[in-house]
């Protein structure tokens, strides 16, 4: 078949890739240099199965930044465009898939459109209505930063929105191309995928929020985290995943999607979600004023970004709390090697790492790595157990 990615983030360029062995597949970016990357066959993002398979695969795979021409004649289009949290209006941004889903209806009518980006609950039965555009459903994503590829190969479960042929059809289209083999694949409604992707991910959010709010706990009391964790992670009902203390939930993804389902609740009653919510900044809040409790003179920051092996550091914990050490008074500095763009943060940046290590007094990372090793003594880390 022919399929269309637009947007070659971490989304659509996993899919893109994903799709690629088996069908013919055109990516779309509005940015001329993450199209001209991928066509060198070289990945705009750091993701190490993504690279691979550019390198060693022969994949039907181009990229071009325009959409109208490469919609043409598509079987299916989708899309993963980004849909930031609007703070003042509580909801996502969806303007740029419902700008797509125009214009691919516009173009190729006949296209069958799967909205890859996140969206709120009830945002396909808006656009059905509305706009008097049916051809459109919803399949989610459960991907990680870094390694989106590996989770589309052997993927934990494939939902789509809908119960159709044509949805039948697609899930076909990413089983097929993955590695795993009998992979759950479940079809729903398209509000109940919609809410399967924002309590999902709200889930997982809580799930790092509590072991926050017990490290809390422990520093505060002087008790040794560590154990308390394994212990109650023994349970097998409670299990050892995602149990290790950080900054804070970040990403791109967990922020924005806790929001928008404590949005989507409206007046239902809840109180976890808020409380979820709410934990993150507390977390952050905390821990700021720990290290300005320390009373250093100048604080070193070891990597903006908040997974190993990622990038990324949109919605990184680490920012808000140099904010506030920051606004403290106390000096930070960034070891800039880490950075996408040395210009992006309003902090004195080092290239020199031996230098960097020097010249502060406490250094901040939200997880352990090696190369700290002969300045462990600074290092300020929740890392307990050395993972993500």
């Amino acid at each position: 078949m022919k399929i269309t990615v637009i947007g070659l983030g971490y989304v659509g360029l996993a899919n893109s890739v994903l799709l690629a062995q088996h069908n013919q597949v055109i990516g779309v970016d509005i940015s001329n240099e993450r199209v001209d990357t991928l066509n060198a066959r070289r990945s705009p993002i750091v993701d190490t199965e993504i690279s691979k398979y550019l390198a060693e695969k022969n994949l039907d795979l181009t990229a071009s930044t325009d959409l109208v021409a490469s919609v043409k004649d598509s079987d299916y289009v989708l899309i993963s465009t980004p849909t930031h949290f609007d703070e003042k209006n509580n909801t996502f941004d969806t303007s740029s898939v419902e700008k797509v889903i125009i214009q691919v209806y516009e173009n190729e009518p006949s296209a069958c459109m799967v909205v890859k980006s996140t969206i709120p609950i009830g945002f396909i039965d808006d656009v059905k209505q509305r706009l008097r555009i049916h051809n459109v459903i919803f399949s989610p994503e459960f991907l990680r930063e870094g390694t989106a590829l590996h989770d589309n190969l052997y993927p934990s479960r494939i939902i789509v929105g809908e119960k159709s042929t044509r949805a039948e059809t697609f899930a076909r289209l990413m089983s097929d191309a993955a590695i795993a083999d009998n992979i759950n694949i479940i079809f729903t409604g398209s509000r109940e995928a919609e809410a399967i992707k924002l309590f999902s991910n709200t889930y997982l959010a809580m799930r790092v929020a509590f072991f926050n709010e017990l490290d809390n706990y422990a520093l505060t009391a002087e008790m040794n985290t560590r154990q308390i964790i394994e212990a109650v992670s023994a349970d097998p009902r409670i299990g050892k995943h995602y149990n290790n203390p950080s900054f804070g939930y970040g990403g791109y993804c967990l922020p924005k999607d806790t929001k928008q389902l404590l949005g989507d609740y409206g007046n239902t009653p809840q109180s976890i979600i808020q409380a979820i919510v709410e934990s993150n900044q507390k977390r952050k809040s905390f821990l700021a004023d720990q290290i300005i409790k320390a009373k250093p003179k100048t604080v070193g920051v070891y990597r903006i970004e908040m997974k190993v092996g990622s990038d990324n550091s949109r919605e990184s914990s680490i920012l808000d709390i140099l904010e506030t050490i920051a606004s403290s008074g106390i000096t930070v500095v960034v070891y800039a090697k880490e950075m996408r763009d040395k210009n992006l943060f309003n902090y004195i940046t080092e290239t020199n790492f031996t230098k960097f290590k020097s010249q502060v007094d406490i250094i901040i990372t939200n997880r352990y790595f090696n190369d700290l090793d002969d300045v462990s003594e600074k290092v300020f880390t929740r890392d307990v157990f050395g993972r993500d």
